[in-house]
């Protein structure tokens, strides 16, 4: 039997395989933020295709801090019953599932027409896009991540993700390209982590020790002034010495070019498919934790490879798994043909409609008429 269909365990969660869904934005949600019908179908249909885990899109713990239209919320009580339903449609179908628990900082949409809140200000095109944190808006914050926690466990999800990667707040904070604050959260990378350090005790110590609690980071931000790698391995080792569960590895930020976090076009390299290698060698070296990693995996084979070679301890895919939702049964069953995923970004475009996420790819091929 593969390595990627062995079981392995992250705080005592214990996953049937090494395959994890990554959070990816459904627009499923209603306009509040809470959960229909169509995320809980969704949902089910990729535990039924054979994940080990399921992260849900981010899920964002105030109003100021959502980033987009129909995405799912857990800043209110009011939300826990949905979520619930949730929960109960991918056990129910033989997977786990956390939620990743998020703020978009300078990119939230806002709330009443208020500019979003950062780190620091942000001013484009002489328009003030977001305004600075004050210490009251950090502490409130912090509390509002507990809260989500709390709201997670009672809504019966199996671990917890926070995201602090792609440039949204916790990110921002990390990153001396976004933060310029002169005050105890910026400056030094140890107060640019601040921020995250205490959204990670304000969790452990609502949610306790042994209900899994894992981080997403950037392997490094691949902008001008934005954090390094080297500053992704000291910022691991802080969360590892505060009992840090396991970090999912990204990168990349919206202005990152090229490089962004979704990456066009596929390549025959074998190592087009590990967007973050060197990172992920370097994390091994010095981290002990276990490493979800994710970031151009189309192959078996080269999933396989990582595993088996101590790269990462588990595989995450996200756009793969919007074409094929069972492509993990697919590859339990013997067919271990590369993902039909052609990574155009397509799915991005289907956010603004009735449909919400879909792959705009498999949906055009379907349409056309055989020939």
């Amino acid at each position: 039997m593969s390595i990627l269909f062995e079981p392995a365990e992250i705080n005592g969660m214990k996953l049937k395989n090494r395959f994890v869904r990554s959070a990816t934005y459904e627009a499923m949600a209603g306009i509040d933020g809470t959960v229909e019908d169509r995320l809980v179908n969704l949902m089910a249909e990729l535990a039924r295709g054979g994940l080990g885990l399921i992260i849900t899109g981010h899920t964002f713990v105030t109003k100021e801090g959502q980033a987009g239209p129909r995405q799912l919320g857990i800043y209110s009580d009011a939300m826990i019953d949905g979520l619930k339903r949730l929960t109960s449609a991918v056990h129910q179908n033989g997977s786990l599932v956390a939620v990743q628990l998020a703020h978009a900082g300078q990119r939230g949409i806002g709330k009443g027409g208020d500019a979003a809140l950062g780190p620091s200000a942000w001013v484009e095109s002489d328009v003030q896009k977001a305004s600075e944190m004050t210490s009251d808006d950090i502490k409130r914050t912090i509390t509002a991540f507990g809260d989500a926690s709390e709201r997670a466990v009672k809504a019966g999800f199996d671990a917890v993700e926070i995201h602090s990667a792609h440039s949204y707040l916790l990110s921002q904070f990390l990153s001396p390209r976004y933060n310029k604050r002169k005050d105890s959260y910026g400056g030094s990378i140890e107060n640019r982590a601040r921020l995250l350090l205490e959204v990670y005790t304000e969790i452990r110590q609502r949610v306790g020790r042994l209900f899994p609690v894992m981080a997403k980071i950037n392997s490094e931000d691949f902008v001008d002034g934005g954090m390094t790698m080297e500053e992704m391995i000291k910022i691991a080792h802080m969360l590892e010495d505060r009992g840090m569960d396991a970090i999912e590895m990204s990168g990349g930020t919206f202005e990152s070019g090229k490089l962004v976090p979704s990456r066009t076009g596929t390549s025959k390299s074998r190592d087009r498919e590990v967007y973050y290698r060197k990172a992920a060698g370097a994390f091994k070296k010095e981290i002990k934790m276990p490493l979800i990693l994710v970031g151009g995996f189309l192959s078996f084979d080269i999933a396989e490879e990582v595993v088996a070679s101590g790269l990462a301890d588990f595989i995450a895919l996200a756009r793969p798994l919007i074409r094929e939702p069972h492509l993990i049964r697919r590859w339990e069953n013997g067919d271990r043909t590369k993902a039909l995923c052609i990574s155009c970004n397509k799915c991005f475009s289907t956010f603004s409609t009735k449909e919400a996420l879909h792959c705009a790819a498999e949906k055009t091929r379907k349409m056309q008429p055989e020939l």
